[in-house]
């Protein structure tokens, strides 16, 4: 994949970083949110040396996106790298209650500590961290049930770092969502721009839905199979009608669908693979 399909800018990320380091040092609980359709590409490079000496909890969102067979692989695939995680859907709050409970189980443990050390007992103080648009003020609004910060499915709401009160034992942070300055692995960075888990400005959406279509054959056989089916049921034209051929596809689809406009045919395809509405396609793939 060229580089040039995907380029974000290192000094706001910089800047960014610079803010998030300053509020790690106040936190006892780091909550890392990640996305189910690609939960090693939303993991941060710099996480584990960002929460040395920190609690870390990990949730991976949007978990009716995904199959529940490929659920309990993925729980098998963390049980071994000893990481054991929660699963939710923020959108409809299904699995937060269980987040709320490991959070305060944990801030319990932490104040225990504070104890025997003579000192006092205080609310756990606990940071939201993870990509943009992976779902974290989502899940706020529901650990809080209201709406306390913006939530949007677009990237990049949340543009500074804000405290709000979960209950007495627990304040949230919630911090706009942190890409690293560069990601050698242009797969993920890929991956991150097909879920809209970047910004748009930093794609180009032609280039990344043909890479999208590129990328479904090494899903897995009856995977594709059943991508291919829907995408016929949706669009009248399977890959396989085009000879797997990516740029033909869209090319027909568009003449089809969009008056020859490729970008809006490759714009549509996008938007309704993050809808869910070509079926539950996880493109990571535990190793």
């Amino acid at each position: 994949m060229s580089t040039s399909i995907i380029q974000w800018y290192p000094g706001h990320i910089a800047k960014a970083e610079k803010q998030l380091s300053k509020n790690l040092e106040k936190v006892d609980l780091v909550i890392e949110v990640r996305d189910a359709r690609i939960p090693l590409s939303t993991s941060h490079p710099h996480l584990q040396q960002w929460i040395t000496n920190k609690k870390h909890l990990l949730v991976i969102n949007r978990k009716d996106m995904v199959t529940s067979k490929n659920i309990e692989k993925w729980n098998e695939w963390f049980k071994k790298t000893d990481q054991y995680p929660l699963w939710c859907n923020a959108k409809t709050g299904e699995g937060v209650t269980k987040i709320k409970k490991a959070a305060i189980e944990l801030g319990h443990a932490l104040n225990q500590r504070r104890k025997l050390r003579g000192m006092k007992m205080r609310a756990v103080r606990a940071l939201l961290l993870g990509f943009p648009n992976v779902g974290k003020s989502a899940l706020i609004n529901r650990l809080i049930q209201k709406k306390v910060v913006s939530s949007s499915r677009r990237a990049g709401v949340t543009r500074s770092l804000q405290w709000v009160r979960l209950d007495q034992k627990i304040d949230l942070l919630d911090a706009p969502g942190v890409l690293p300055p560069q990601l050698e692995n242009q797969q993920a960075a890929l991956r991150l721009a097909i879920c809209d888990d970047i910004g748009q400005g930093a794609y180009d959406v032609e280039l990344v839905a043909l890479a999208f279509l590129k990328m479904l054959p090494n899903l897995g056989e009856s995977t594709y199979l059943s991508i291919n089916n829907s995408i016929y049921k949706r669009y009248g034209i399977s890959l396989e009608s085009c000879g797997n051929d990516p740029h033909r596809w869209l090319l027909d689809t568009a003449i089809l669908h969009t008056s020859k406009d490729i970008r809006r045919m490759a714009q549509k395809l996008l938007d309704d693979y993050r809808k869910a509405l070509l079926g539950q396609i996880t493109l990571d793939q535990p190793a």
